[in-house]
């Protein structure tokens, strides 16, 4: 999914003529800590809540800082993975939106980035996830998907992080089923180390009783 298509027009804006007071205020009453500056269309910087506070005359315009100097931006024809790198490295709530002219169409939010997180990355469906630990030269996804499928199991989402304490990858997946114990021991005699799982957890003392009535019934 585009930027554009998690764009919000409830950030307010702010003139470079204006002053630290207002910008203040205007954070205050939207409770937010990034204002963005814009004049006649264009975006100009992006205005943090922790340089306002530390400034000795807010009561001056904003043209008297250097304040202006930083602007962080993603594009409207940009993914959304984009606005996240974005809001992740620069510890931001508010990223400003723009086209390839620099004209100022709006802001991506945390908001609007977590809910494009639940709708398109799995995270509103059921199911469970399994972590797998492996070494960088074993991981092969189409391996992985395949000893998931031979289990009838769909990978909804998948995500690989590198442990630098380890040097190793922990690959997470989404799945369709809550309970996976068997995918698990699938997986552990392929070879993988399974990290983690989360979801429903088959009780084992249950299953076995469950098994001896069933056998029980069967030699009635």
């Amino acid at each position: 999914m585009s930027v554009q298509k998690i764009i919000t027009y409830d950030i307010p804006t702010i003139l470079p003529t204006d002053t630290g007071d207002t910008a203040l205020r205007l954070m205050e009453d939207n409770n937010i800590e990034q204002i963005p500056v814009v004049a006649e269309e264009q975006y100009l910087a992006l205005v943090k809540l922790e340089d306002m506070l530390e400034w000795a005359t807010p009561e001056k315009p904003l043209t008297e800082t250097d304040f202006l100097r930083y602007s962080p931006v993603v594009f409207a024809g940009g993914h959304t993975y984009e606005a996240l790198r974005l809001a992740y490295n620069q510890h931001l709530a508010v990223i400003p939106v723009t086209d390839d002219q620099n004209k100022y169409l709006g802001c991506a939010t945390l908001e609007t980035i977590m809910n494009f997180l639940a709708e398109h990355c799995g995270l509103d469906n059921p199911g469970g996830v399994i972590v797998l630990e492996l070494n960088p030269l074993d991981y092969s996804l189409v391996q992985v998907a395949r000893i998931c499928e031979s289990e009838d199991i769909t990978i909804l989402t998948s995500n690989l992080y590198t442990n630098r304490a380890t040097n190793k990858l922990e690959l997470t997946l989404k799945t369709n089923r809550s309970n996976l114990d068997l995918l698990a021991a699938t997986y552990e005699r392929f070879g993988y180390t399974v990290k983690e799982i989360y979801g429903e957890r088959v009780n084992r003392d249950d299953m076995m009783d469950r098994y001896n009535l069933l056998m029980a019934y069967l030699n009635m």
